[in-house]
This record gives structure tokens, C-alpha cells and sequence, in this order.
């Protein structure tokens, strides 16, 4: 009935209908049309509406229908404390200056104590650690300490346990000798809570006046304005809602000695017990009381400073947090810089396939966003890398967005990829490529995309992901969905790149700012996020001035690091397919020079697996490739020292240069390049070690050694001739082993070093060498029983080759030396004393047997 009276006739009209054949009026006729009411027609209209809306629901999900109608979102984050004007006030607050005159006795250097090798609070430490570049030693918790001083200065600014309860359970005798270091060198300490889901209230802290409650759960986290600690992190926020986890930890004391980090509200009241058993009342800390999560200990009651968490790094800003202790109490040592610099590329312009390029509404939003983030970054521009070849190449409306871009050329940077995008390592035709070149600088020239071209020089600088890739271009499709992106955006891995690194280089691409525009989502959105939470200074420059300004940054980042092509697939898809890496070697002999390096390369070479190194024509058996200027002359030149192995005869590759064993970058470039290599270091008396190397220099005809004695040399100071001084560093340097050793073992592990003992391998090398093949694990086993004998005359033992005869060293090996005056022995005993201590407590953590030359210099008396 509703329908029949609403499509019944009022009244009836006729109008004619005329049709039309071969061009002439054929023939009209008369047709009947009802006519509606207003009422009618706007009921039509809305039944027609709904049922129009809920099909387009239905079908908007789909793919095919995104690249036509598509909503993107929007960056609506906001400063809360924009909104309160308390809270703002609180943003103008001056970042903390965390300099005094301590960080003068220390070395820029973490000392993080884990519970194992593989604990994952620990590792999560030592990864902030290593991504904002600060130095550490991670060690595991046992009997003793590392050696915490290194003459009159402090070898770590920052102590860090893992947990917090190793440092409270230490031996008497480790405690005390840490807090002596700690008191006397002004060093702090910050201790992880290990979660705890077993609510505990009132737990004292043993021998502090400080008291937790555990298995908290909290929520609305804000932070101390007033805490001296804070110095990238800027307080005002608020996190609203829950925080992760309800195994917090947190902290009350009435001592003046502590002071509020971080603080949040509880989500549920504490509940009190009484220790009274004749009582059944029950107290509660009430939800809309503060507690502190994070407490700084000023070193009021016992002359230590510490900083205590009550989580880990569920919540993101406790990694913040973090890294502002470590710049307070290392005095600013270890503080970060608050500048950072920012350049987002923007690849594969005109590259991207139909259907995902931008359009002008795109390009439209990009130049908006380019003025609104230019707001926040003065002089921001995009920077553009763009294919000529596929200008044109999309829809039409794409197209016209091409067009746009190019009407707006003058408004961004560009840069060229190759004309066809093509992929360089592909091609071994350089004419090819360089015609690709001269293609896309011809386009470049005809649309004027500046700059057209760079001085001819060559900076890289690393560049950082997003979290967006060509596929991710529509918020639904995300991998991990939208909650993954804020995530990152708020707190997490695209946070703390702006905080991890002082510049900035961001990969994207076109299709990341066509469809659903994420780019400009994910970037308005965590810069306004990181000048909320934050106090760092946001600065653009081009590419040129900024790679200037990264390498003032980190000079040391000018100079390549060769890595193992095969450790990678990524690498080793683009390296050449006539190149292979067993052509690398798979252990080195590092030295030091003077200790009996060059027979035990004579030994080694004898074994018919083993394969050394053809002979350098400058250094002859040693290629010296780590620690000098032959490590810019490439991996190539460095491969082709050694032969290419033959499938038929398995080879064991090697290496030996002497000068290794102190090299300060040896260590981090040899790990770079050879991560499984094994490492043999060859150990004698430093004493001995230092007057052999002066005689030796004496023997090539130095000036300085003929015309100084030895004690005149090791005695030198800082007034003395260069030269002289240069002899001097020689003579002792490398025989201070522990500190050499302990480099060396900061990139390779225990189990990838054997020290041998020199006078060991002079008296006894089939025993040594006996012991390095089981080391080396290397088959068919030799037996140097067979193929080594003692010669009298020489004094050491010798290759016995054909015929039953010897092949000894040359002339220059096994000479005598005159006594060494006992001034100089004097001197050098003492000199020596604290390295040979160090030595010793080294070698017993690595279960090393203690080299008889080693007892007989600590048990010699110093006087």
C-alpha cells in the first residue's frame, strides 16, 4: 500500500515523443507521465541515497576502487601540552647542559653489565648504545672486574647493570672496589628492575633508604620538569592511557637523596598490608596518587649517583630516558647533540607503474605538505630522484600530475637516477651507462631539474627506511595495519631515527605519495611528534652541504669499511659473478711485531692445506692491508693477493702482518670484512719484546737508534725530537697486551682467539703448532714432529726439507743481543707493571694458562 501511494497519479499529463529515421522526423507518438508530489520525490531520493551508500561501503574496500575514490589519512597529532598553558610554559624550559670538569679523568666509554651473552634487556641496551654511537664493553656478571682505570684516567664514564640486583649480590670485594672507582672518578650508575608481576608493596631496596611496590600497573605518564637529567627529552607530555604491562616497578623514599624521573598515576589502587597481625585494617595508595616509575639517587647517602628504572623498554620513552642518564652522569661526555638535519628523498619519480603514480590532486597535497613541514623545518624542499624515460608513461590524469610536477620544478631538489632505471651493477658495458647518464641529464636540462650536476667527487652517507616501501600505499594494507604505522610514528623505530641519528636521510618513493599518501601521513606526523616529546632542532640542507656537514660530524666516517659481499644476499646479488669470497682468508697471524711471527708463518706454510698470501713487492710476506694506506686500494686489491681455490684441493687461507696487533681501526676493519676469521697472537716478554725492536731498527740503520741509546728512547718525553718520539712508541706501545687484546676482543669473541706464547713456540713448536691445527680445526692433521728439527748453531728449530737437510730463517732472526742495562730493565719493569696485571687477570677470564715470562715479570721486585 505505501508503494501504490506513492506512485498514484494526481493528476495525468501527455507529451509528445517524436522519433527520428535517417536524419528526418519519422513518426511522434503520445506517452503518459505520472506525476509525483515533492514528498514522494524526496522520499525516492533517500531510499535511493542509502541503498547507493551501503553498496559503495561495500565495494570501497576494494582494491580496484582505490586509486579512484580514496580518503588519506590525515596527521591529526597534536602537543597536549599545546593546549595547557601550564604545560606550555613548561616546553620554553632550556635543555640541561650536563659539562663539568669530571668528564676530564674519563673515557667516552659504557660499561654494561648483562646476565648472559643472549639476554634480551641487555641486548636491547647495548643496541641503543651502538645506534647512538656510544662506545661500551658489555660484560657478563662473574668473580672479577674488568680493569676499570688505565694510568690516572677512568677507562668508563657510565656504569649500566642489566639488572640491578647483580650489583646489590656482588662480592664484598667486587663492590667495593666498583664503588672506590665510581666515588674517586665521579661515575654513575643506572640500574634496570627486572619486571615483576608479583604485587609486592613496601620491598626495600638492600642498603638504601628506598622503597618499591612490584607488579604495578600504571597509566597517564608524565615527567619531572624539574629534573636536571632531562636533556633531549623535553617535559609537559602526557601519555595518556595505559602503559604496557602491569609488572612495573616503582619507587618512594623520604630520603633527600631522591628525586622523581618519571611519574605516572596508578590504573587500580595499591593495596597495603599491615604487619600487624592483631590488626584487619587494610590502606590503599590511592589511583590518583603519582608514582614514580624512574628515580634519580643524587649520591646524597652514600657518595655514588644512580638512576633506577622500574621497566625496561616496553615503553617507548624509557630508551629516552635512557640516553639523558648516560649524558648526566658522564658529565656530558656522552651526551648526544640536538641538532638534526633532515632530507627526505623522494625516489622514482615518473618511474611508477599505471594505476599508483600521482596525480595533480597528489601533487597538489605534496607542495601543501612541502609548505606546512617548512613551517616546522625552515627551508624544507623534497628532494626528487627521477627517470626521464618514463615521463608521460601513466594514466592521463597521472600524467597531468607529471606535468605539475614539472610546472613546480623550481620548488624541489632533484637528482638523477638512470634515464631507464636501469640497475648499474647489471652492466659491465660502461659506454651503456654512461649513455643512460647523458639521457637523464639531457631531460634534466630541457624541464631545468636543478642542480643538473655535481662536482665530480664522491660522499655517500647512509640513508634511512621509513617503514614505506612501493607496495605499502594504502593504510588498510599495511603490513602489521594502521596501529603498526602509529606505532612506529609515536615511540617507535621512525622516533627514534630522528633521535638516534644526527642526519637524516630518508628513503621514499612516488607511489608513496600518490593513492593513500602515506609519506605525508607518517612524516608530518612524527616530526610533530619528536618537537613534542623532544628538544631537538629540526634543519634541512641539500645534499652537498649536508654531506659536508656529516662527515664534520664523523671525520672517521670518510674513510671506507670493506665488508664480506657474501654475508649478505642483497651484497652479494650485486657483486660480480667472477668473484668469489673463499678467496678471503679464514684466520690471521696479527702479531705483535718482534714476538716470533715470522716462524710461525714458515711453520704454518709448511702444511699442505694451509695457503698463505703470495709476497708483497714492498712488505714482502706481509700484505698489511688493515692498517695502512693499502686498505684504500679496495677489496679487489686485497683478494688478489691470495690464489683462487680449486674445488678439487680444499685450501685454508691465511695471512700474516705483524703490525695488526696494535693497529687502533685493525680490529674494527678486519671484523668488517672477515667476521668468522680466526685470530693467532703471538705473545713474549714486553720488556724483551721493546729492546728487540730496538735492535732491529739499529740493524736497517736508523739514525735515531744508532745515535740513542735504548734507555735514552723509552725514557723520551714530549720535548724530545718527533723521530725519537716515534721510536719510543714503537719500543713500548705494542707491548702493553691487554689493552691491544681487549680491542681485539670487542669485535671478535673468545673463541675466535689463540695467544700463543713465544717462548713456547721457540722452545717447543711442534707442541704449538700441534695445538693451532686442533684450534684451527683444519684436516688432514701434519705432523710437525716429522718435518721440524733443532739446530745448534742457529739456536731454534728449522724445516727439514730433502735429503735430510735443514732450511732455517735468514740471517736476521734468532740474533743475540747485548745484556740490557739494568737502568732500562729497571724502567721498563715499572713501566710495564700495570699492562703485565692486566695481562694476567686477562688471561685467567679467558682459562689461558699464564706464561712462565709473565710470572717472572710480576713476580720480579719493583723498586
Amino acid at each position: 500500500m505505501l508503494f501504490e501511494s506513492i506512485l498514484r497519479p494526481e493528476r495525468r499529463k501527455y507529451k509528445p515523443l517524436t522519433t527520428w529515421k535517417n536524419g528526418s522526423k519519422a513518426s511522434t507518438k503520445w506517452i503518459r507521465i505520472k506525476s509525483l508530489s515533492i514528498k514522494q520525490w524526496l522520499f525516492i531520493s533517500v531510499v535511493f541515497s542509502i541503498t547507493s551508500f551501503i553498496i559503495f561501503s561495500h565495494f570501497l574496500s576494494n582494491s580496484s576502487l582505490h586509486g579512484l575514490i580514496r580518503i588519506p589519512p590525515k596527521p591529526k597529532f597534536k602537543c597536549y601540552s599545546n593546549e595547557d598553558p601550564l604545560r606550555a610554559s613548561l616546553r620554553r624550559i632550556t635543555p640541561n647542559t650536563h659539562v663539568s670538569k669530571f668528564q676530564l679523568r674519563l673515557d667516552p666509554k659504557v660499561l654494561v653489565f648483562v646476565e648472559t651473552q643472549y639476554s634480551k634487556l641487555g641486548k636491547q641496551i647495548t643496541e641503543i648504545l651502538e645506534s647512538s654511537r656510544i662506545k661500551f664493553k658489555a660484560e657478563i656478571v662473574g668473580k672479577s672486574l674488568p680493569l676499570l682505570t688505565n694510568l690516572e684516567r677512568g677507562r668508563f664514564a657510565v656504569i649500566i647493570f642489566e639488572n640491578l640486583n647483580k650489583y646489590l649480590n656482588m662480592n664484598k670485594w667486587n663492590r667495593e672496589l666498583l664503588d672506590k672507582y665510581c666515588r674517586e672518578y665521579s661515575v654513575g650508575i643506572i640500574g634496570m628492575i627486572q619486571p615483576n608481576d608479583e604485587k609486592r608493596n613496601g620491598v626495600q631496596l638492600r642498603g638504601f633508604p628506598l622503597q618499591m611496590d612490584t607488579g604495578v600497573a600504571i597509566r597517564d605518564f608524565r615527567l619531572n620538569p624539574l629534573s636536571p637529567i632531562l636533556r633531549v627529552t623535553r617535559a609537559g607530555e602526557v601519555q595518556f592511557g595505559n602503559l604496557p604491562g602491569d609488572d612495573w616497578v616503582v619507587f618512594y623514599s623520604n630520603h633527600t637523596s631522591y628525586q622523581p624521573l618519571g611519574q605516572a598515576y596508578l590504573q587500580r589502587p595499591i593495596e597495603l598490608y599491615s604487619n600487624d597481625v592483631n590488626t584487619n585494617e587494610t590502606n590503599f595508595i590511592p589511583k590518583k596518587k603519582l608514582v614514580t616509575t624512574v628515580i634519580q639517587d643524587h649520591g646524597l647517602y652514600d657518595g655514588i649517583q644512580r638512576i633506577l628504572f622500574g621497566n625496561g623498554f616496553t615503553f617507548w620513552i624509557n630508551k629516552l630516558l635512557l640516553l639523558d642518564s648516560i649524558s648526566f652522569l658522564s658529565h656530558g661526555k656522552l651526551s648526544l647533540p640536538l641538532q638534526r638535519y633532515i632530507l627526505i628523498d623522494i625516489d622514482d619519480i615518473f618511474v611508477g607503474e599505471k594505476g599508483t603514480r600521482m596525480k595533480r590532486s597528489d601533487v597538489l597535497e605534496l607542495l601543501d605538505s612541502q609548505r606546512r613541514l617548512s613551517l616546522l623545518i625552515p627551508g624544507f624542499r623534497f628532494n626528487l630522484g627521477f627517470s626521464g624515460k618514463y615521463y608521460h608513461k601513466g594514466y592521463a590524469d597521472e600524467d597531468y600530475g607529471d606535468d605539475l610536477l614539472l610546472d613546480n620544478a623550481d620548488k624541489f631538489w632533484w637528482f638523477c637516477h638512470m634515464y631507464s632505471h636501469t640497475q648499474p651493477h647489471l652492466y659491465d658495458n660502461i659506454t651503456i651507462l654512461e649513455n643512460e647518464m647523458k639521457m637523464n641529464h639531457e631531460f634534466a636540462q630541457v624541464f631545468n631539474l636543478l642542480p643538473l650536476c655535481y662536482v665530480l667527487d664522491s660522499a655517500v652517507l647512509p640513508r634511512q627506511t621509513c617503514g614505506l616501501y612501493t607496495h605499502t600505499i594504502f593504510l588498510d594494507k599495511y603490513p602489521g595495519g594502521r596501529h603498526k604505522l602509529d606505532n612506529s610514528i609515536h615511540g617507535g623505530e621512525l622516533f627514534y631515527s630522528f633521535i638516534f641519528n644526527p642526519i637524516n636521510v630518508f628513503m621514499t618513493h612516488l607511489s608513496n605519495y600518490g593513492n593513500d599518501r602515506l609519506a605525508i601521513y607518517a612524516f608530518e606526523s612524527v616530526i610533530k611528534f619528536v618537537q613534542c616529546w623532544t628538544n631537538l632542532q629540526l634543519y634541512t640542507l641539500p645534499p652537498l652541504p649536508l654531506a659536508t656537514k656529516y662527515f664534520q660530524l664523523y671525520p672517521e666516517e670518510s674513510d671506507p669499511i670493506w665488508m664480506n659481499p657474501c654475508n649478505d644476499k642483497r651484497h652479494h646479488s650485486i657483486w660480480s659473478s667472477t668473484k668469489s669470497c673463499d678467496q678471503l682468508p679464514k684466520f690471521l697471524v696479527i702479531g705483535p711485531q718482534k714476538t716470533g711471527s715470522t716462524a710461525l708463518y714458515t711453520f704454518l706454510s709448511m702444511h699442505p692445506t694451509i695457503v698463505s698470501n703470495y709476497p708483497s713487492p714492498e712488505t714482502f710476506e706481509e700484505i698489511q692491508f688493515f692498517n695502512g694506506k693499502n686498505y684504500y686500494k679496495g677489496l679487489d686489491w686485497y683478494m688478489n693477493f691470495f690464489p683462487v681455490p680449486k674445488n678439487s684441493s680444499p685450501s685454508y687461507l691465511f695471512e700474516k702482518s705483524a703490525t695488526y696487533f696494535d693497529g687502533e681501526l685493525v680490529p674494527m676493519r678486519a671484523h668488517a670484512l672477515l667476521p668468522t676469521a680466526k685470530l693467532v697472537a703471538i705473545l713474549v716478554s714486553p720488556i724483551k719484546r721493546a729492546y728487540s725492536w730496538y735492535h732491529h731498527t739499529r740493524a736497517h740503520k736508523s739514525s735515531i737508534a744508532l745515535n740513542f741509546s735504548f734507555f735514552d728512547v723509552i725514557t723520551a718525553n714530549e720535548k724530545s725530537p718527533k723521530l725519537l718520539r716515534e721510536l719510543r712508541n714503537r719500543c713500548l706501545n705494542p707491548g702493553t697486551y691487554a689493552q691491544h687484546l681487549e680491542r681485539w676482543l670487542s669485535y671478535y669473541s673468545p673463541q675466535q682467539l689463540m695467544i700463543i706464547d713465544g717462548e713456547e713456540l721457540k722452545a717447543n713448536p711442534v707442541l704449538v703448532m700441534n695445538k693451532l691445527q686442533n684450534f684451527l680445526k683444519i684436516e688432514p692433521y701434519f705432523d710437525y714432529k716429522l718435518h721440524l728439527r733443532f739446530d745448534p748453531k742457529k739456536g731454534f728449530f728449522c724445516q727439514v726439507i730433502h735429503m735430510n737437510s735443514t732450511k732455517c730463517l735468514g740471517r736476521s732472526k734468532g740474533r743475540v743481543y747485548p745484556p740490557m742495562d739494568s737502568t732500562a730493565h729497571k724502567f721498563l719493569r715499572s713501566f710495564y707493571l700495570p699492562h703485565n696485571i692486566a695481562l694476567s687477570k686477562l688471561l685467567t677470564k679467558l682459562h689461558h694458562p699464564i706464561p712462565s715470562w709473565l710470572e717472572d715479570d710480576l713476580s720480579t721486585g719493583y723498586t
